[in-house]
């Protein structure tokens, strides 16, 4: 891959349709629905939905982008993408009745930074939310953003998550994740509605991820804390795809799927090779710790192949980005985070 060198380079990989999209919108009939979809993954990840459609010719087909959309700028950036918007407060029952029909839902919403301070917000968001939206749409196909942190940390000497493992997380944040799970499952049991929950973590973005906080570290002279020893990340775009790929593998009961790389990388190798790339010398905080966040995906890798962008490319990308001068969000991830405190 080469690096992009503009925002607007940047959001056209990350929204650029692969074959596995076309199929996938090819086997999904109707319009389609992103509730959340003026965070940091939603505007690239419905503009993939409506350049596949139109790459097919199925012009006619609705792609309709939901949020509060506290930002004109964010409603005047999706509709000059050719997406529908509507503005909606999904915590409000009759704003969520009012939404179109759409046979396809793509479900992004949630709360995570903040919950230290306003926990029933997080809990609001993440549970009360989606009993809303799956009543509402219970004869829809519905992907549910979640997240790889429904887990408990796992022993870096072994292998990572599986689907099926319990889910016994830290943190209220993390126990809101799966509060929202339970919510959709207990709907989907009730209605026979078709999901499939989205486990994904980290999804790297150049302006914000796990990469662009260790590489700016790095660039400032800032120690990198190596406490949270290692971790997994995939490029926006690989991610995106794989979510509207989702929509034909929904299933009631439910499926559950881990998104992320296939590659665990050390913390303190990632601060090296970025001290490398940016002519820095790396400070090192901290040791190890004998567990982390890690996954298995060989169930995602199964039904969709390895990720497209490596986690070279992506590490490459990143300090080209930095150097040149790029964007950035500005939000932490915190993947160093271990108690859960968001």
């Amino acid at each position: 891959m080469n690096p992009p060198e503009t925002i607007d380079e940047l959001e056209e990989r990350l929204s650029r349709p692969t074959a596995g999209v076309r199929d996938a919108l090819q086997a999904v009939p109707g319009d389609f629905l992103i509730l959340g979809a003026s965070g940091k993954m939603g505007p690239t990840l419905a503009r993939m939905v409506r350049r596949g459609l139109d790459e097919m010719g199925h012009t006619q087909r609705r792609v309709v982008a939901v949020s509060r959309f506290s930002s004109a700028g964010a409603v005047e950036s999706l509709e000059q993408h050719g997406l529908e918007t509507i503005a909606c407060d999904l915590l409000k029952r009759d704003e969520v009745d009012a939404l179109p029909d759409a046979p396809n839902i793509i479900f992004m919403v949630g709360q995570k930074f903040g919950t230290g301070d306003a926990p029933e917000r997080t809990w609001a968001m993440n549970t009360i939310v989606p009993a809303l939206v799956v009543e509402r749409f219970s004869k829809s196909r519905i992907v549910v953003f979640s997240s790889g942190c429904v887990y408990p940390l796992m022993p870096v000497s072994g292998r990572g998550a599986r689907e099926d493992d319990p889910l016994t997380p830290p943190g209220e944040y993390a126990n809101s994740c799966v509060g929202r799970e339970r919510v959709f499952e207990h709907f989907a049991k009730l209605h026979g509605t078709h999901l499939l929950l989205f486990r994904l973590c980290y999804a790297i973005d150049l302006r914000y991820g796990v990469l662009i906080d260790v590489a700016q570290k790095v660039a400032t002279g800032q120690p990198v804390d190596v406490t949270m020893g290692f971790t997994q990340v995939i490029w926006q775009g690989d991610a995106n795809a794989r979510a509207i790929q989702c929509l034909a593998h929904t299933a009631s009961p439910p499926m559950a799927l881990n998104v992320t790389g296939p590659e665990r990388i050390s913390i303190r190798e990632l601060a090296q090779r970025f001290g490398e790339r940016l002519g820095r010398t790396v400070t090192i905080t901290g040791e190890e710790s004998p567990t982390a966040w890690l996954w298995d995906v060989q169930r995602s890798d199964e039904l969709f192949g390895p990720p497209a962008v490596s986690l070279d490319e992506m590490i490459d990308a990143t300090a080209h980005w930095l150097k040149s001068g790029g964007q950035t969000i500005g939000k932490p991830t915190h993947f160093e985070v271990r108690d859960g405190r968001f």
